[in-house]
Formats: C-alpha cells, structure tokens, sequence
C-alpha cells in the first residue's frame, strides 16, 4: 500500500525472450517489488486487438455466432482482428468488419481502449464503434462465424446472464457502448 501522496512502482531490471512466434511472445522479466523483494515473472505479449460495434437506427448490433475451440464454446461475438504492423487501429477494425461480415462501417469513432489481463499479459483491445453499415458483400472469413445477426443492445444483459456472450472483448465493447447511449454522450 503506498502512503498519500507517494506511489511506488515495481522496478523492471530486464527481460528475457523464451517463446517468440507471429502470435505470441512468452517473457521473463526480472522484476523488483516495493519491498525490495526481486523475481522473474513470466508475461504474455499479444499484438494489439481492433474491434468494431456496429449499430443500425434501431440499436441494434451486427454480432457474429462462433465457436471457439480452446474452450469448445460458442458464443455471440462482435468483429475484429489483430493490427497489423504499421496498420492504424481504426483501419483494422473497419478491415475486420467488412471481411468478417460483409458490411462496410459508416461513422466510427472510437469507444475504449483496455487491457483484458493486467498482471501477467500485455494485449491491449481498441475498441470502435460505428453508426450505421452499407452490405458490400458477403464475408470474404467465412470461417468467422456461423451466422451474423443484428442484435436488439436491449437483450444484451439476458444474452450475458445465458452465457451466449462471455468475450472479453465483445462484454467489454458492449457494455460501454450501451451505458454511452443511456447516457446520451454517444
């Protein structure tokens, strides 16, 4: 606990690459505590994640039906994707979108930008939404999802309570952007 007034940090000395591929990048960072106490600790870093809220006139959100084999679930999921190098946040996940869903996004603006796992993983999510679509096609990942459907944001808290959305990234898009709307500051 730091006294008022006076923060203390945990003192980075180094880090050591074990695992590096496209997808992952697996750390052990020689780190100091507060109270002196020194240690590695292993962290995760992920490329940063672009996802995409689209809303049509009557609040209702464009959600993709998928499974998920690592945890063998399905679940109600908005599009998005990882930024590629040297790709702007906002261009991903309108890119996302539109190859995931087949429609072209009208209107972004940014929402939040969060971390799902502070402590031990570095994978910040940005998070865009946008008001309004034009179809251009049909999804070019068709393996994305198993059905796209637009969802009223009113049945999202029962959607939760079934476990139908339980993403990080979608709970975390969602709530925000329905608590904006109540609020009027979107």
């Amino acid at each position: 606990m730091s006294d008022e007034g006076q923060e203390t940090r945990w003192v980075v000395h180094g880090e050591r690459l074990i695992y590096d591929n496209r997808w992952v990048r697996l750390a052990l960072v020689d780190v100091e505590l507060p109270d002196g106490d020194r240690f590695e600790h292993h962290v995760v870093h992920l490329d940063r994640a672009a996802i995409m809220a689209i809303l049509d006139d009557s609040d209702r959100v464009l959600m993709m039906w998928r499974h998920r084999f690592v945890f063998d679930r399905w679940g109600w999921e908005l599009p998005g994707g990882l930024i590629d190098a040297g790709e702007d946040a906002e261009a991903t996940a309108v890119r996302e979108a539109e190859e995931e869903t087949g429609y072209r996004p009208k209107g972004v603006q940014h929402l939040v930008t969060f971390q799902p796992m502070v402590g031990m993983v570095d994978s910040e999510h940005v998070i865009y939404m946008a008001r309004g679509a034009e179809k251009i096609g049909e999804p070019i990942e068709v393996t994305e999802a198993q059905r796209l459907a637009w969802i009223p944001l009113a049945d999202v808290p029962d959607m939760i309570a079934r476990g139908e959305i339980w993403n990080s990234g979608t709970l975390v898009a969602l709530l925000y952007l329905r608590d904006r709307l109540n609020s009027g500051t979107v």
